[in-house]
């Protein structure tokens, strides 16, 4: 007999129910974007486009109070085809980095080959080619006891590929040393510049609060960007080119509460390490060292054989910060990025060399992240548009529209099949199937998901396939009451044979989005995951909300026979 209790009744309609609720501020799509708008702006005072921040307050507290505070507010974001935005694809200058690294390298090699002066002459630093540092020594039978010197300044490469490699190598020609980035350095260094410009560009997109951005690598040393909701592909080009703000800061406490005052002449940041998250710090206004004299940061090893940072400031820089960490050894300072906390090491000894080093409980990963977050303040290297493309609002709702109306057609073809094919059956398989897609959207809204043309056509894909098991289901019904089985039987043994065919033919469908989802980048994406979900609520709707509208209607009527 068909039998199921209260308790799974009430769990299938609450996911249902959780699922509808989640989706509906998609029905209202317009006033719910201009509530999420406001509210952003109001609390963080960040811009999440141009017509926000030239509303008045009165129009902001009104675009607030459009939509429910106690509703769900997520919705399912229009990607660039859907949208309109900007699109550029960029490459990376890499060798531009070489430089700046031999640059940075010149003062430590200069200090070291000073102290043996006596042995080796002079030294000075010649015109080299792009990436090399050269230097002569004026006393030629000296040059081998520079070259082992220079190479003592050499360290190990920070990277998965360069295990046992060291960062410069040195040569010598007649009474000149050559130094250059090794070969692993040189594919670290790369992979880092990309790393780098991918930060700077995605810390200066999300600033302006645009909606999902697409950032992502291509290749060797280029970079796709594509921005919905944004006016130009110029406005991203000077958007992108903005500098970030790096400051060194005297911390002067540390609090939990975001309002405390900080007292004059002081100022009050959040920390964004995950390891400090919900803390404040209270910092002197006047930074000691700026981004702007800082050299260069990388990931490195400290003493114990654990994954550090290590920063290099310029002449400048060095000079100011050697004398603060002289005198406050044991006190903390606070590294600053676009007014948050990104670390705060307390100083173990004055740093007069103009470089310092940042350990604590890193992975190799995090030590090159938090490296990245310290050069974050400039893009590295010099950044060349291979394309650039503007997609106007205009053609994203033509492709709106065009995408509503093959759903609506898919979705009318499909109700119109069931009835025709199963009746009053057809019209259990109709509801869930109605159900089934407020459930995906629900879904995609939960995750914060982009919803572009390709994933539009997951959807209408889903569509289709969402009845299979509910024709599976019903196909094997009609053969159970052909061996004259009753009605509750009947629909039993269809549901319990059914289920095999059900999960083998969907199983195999969502491994195949799963692949597309790992393999594939940008509209591959999204169509396998609205793909993804569509299987996943298909599913739950055939197996569990079709099986209950059934029972229901089957307890109410107890039909002596009935007609699939």
């Amino acid at each position: 007999m068909l039998q199921m209790s209260l308790f799974q009744k009430v769990v299938i309609w609450l996911t249902v129910a959780v699922g509808i609720l989640l989706a509906m501020p998609n029905g209202f799509y317009t006033t719910v974007e201009k509530h999420n708008d406001a509210l952003a702006f109001l609390e963080t005072g960040i811009s999440p486009n141009a017509e926000t921040s030239q509303l008045t307050p009165q129009e902001l507290e009104a675009n607030r109070a459009g939509w429910p505070e106690f509703l769900p507010s997520s919705l399912v974001n229009l990607g660039l085809d859907l949208r309109g935005g900007a699109h550029l694809l960029a490459e990376v200058k890499v060798e531009d980095v070489y430089d700046d690294r031999m640059d940075g390298y010149w003062l430590e090699i200069r200090d070291i080959l000073r102290t043996e002066r006596d042995s080796i002459g002079t030294i000075r630093r010649q015109n080299a080619p792009q990436g090399e540092l050269r230097v002569t020594v004026s006393d030629p039978e000296g040059i081998q006891q520079a070259l082992t010197l220079v190479r003592s300044v050499a360290t190990p490469v920070v990277s998965l590929t360069g295990v046992g490699s060291n960062d410069i190598e040195a040569r010598a020609e007649g009474n000149t040393i050559i130094v250059e980035l090794s070969e692993a350095e040189r594919i670290a260094t790369n992979d880092r510049t990309i790393q780098q410009s991918l930060e700077i560009i995605r810390r200066r997109v999300d600033e302006v609060g645009t909606r999902e951005p697409t950032i992502q690598r291509q290749g060797e040393r280029r970079i796709l960007i594509q921005v919905p909701g944004i006016g130009s592909a110029q406005e991203l080009k000077t958007l992108i080119g903005t500098t970030a703000k790096l400051t060194f800061h005297p911390v002067v406490s540390r609090t939990t509460n975001a309002n405390e005052n900080p007292g004059p002449r002081n100022i009050i940041y959040p920390s964004i390490d995950p390891q400090d998250a919900g803390s404040f710090y209270i910092l002197e206004q006047s930074p000691v060292v700026t981004g702007e004299e800082l050299a260069d940061s990388q990931p490195a090893f400290d003493q114990n054989g654990t994954p550090a940072v290590t920063f290099r400031f310029n002449p400048g820089g060095a000079r100011k910060f050697g004398i603060y960490t002289a005198e406050n050894v044991g006190s903390p300072f606070a590294i600053v990025l676009d007014e948050k906390v990104i670390s705060a090491p307390v100083i173990r000894e004055a740093i007069t060399g103009g470089s310092g080093q940042i350990s604590g409980n890193f992975t190799v990963e995090e030590s090159t992240n938090l490296a990245v977050l310290l050069r974050a303040g400039a893009l590295p290297a010099e950044m060349t548009f291979l394309e650039e493309r503007t997609i106007g609002p205009e053609l994203g709702q033509d492709s709106i529209d065009a995408g509503k109306i093959a759903c609506i057609v898919a979705f009318v073809m499909v109700l119109v099949f069931m009835f025709l094919s199963y009746g009053t059956f057809g019209i259990f398989a109709n509801i869930a199937l109605i159900l089934n897609v407020g459930m995906i959207f629900g879904l995609l809204s939960l995750i914060g998901a982009t919803l572009t043309l390709p994933g539009i056509a997951g959807i209408v894909l889903t569509i289709g396939m969402a009845v299979d098991a509910n024709v599976l289901i019903f196909e094997r019904i009609r053969e159970e009451l052909k061996t004259s089985k009753g009605p509750a039987r009947a629909i039993e043994l269809g549901y319990e044979k059914a289920l095999s065919a059900i999960l083998d033919a969907n199983i195999t469908t969502f491994i195949t989005a799963v692949i597309l989802f790992a393999m594939g980048s940008g509209p591959v994406r999204g169509f396998a995951i609205t793909l993804g979900f569509g299987i996943l609520t298909s599913v739950f709707t055939a197996i569990y909300v079709t099986r209950v509208i059934i029972i229901t209607w089957y307890e109410r009527k107890r039909p002596k026979t009935i007609e699939v």
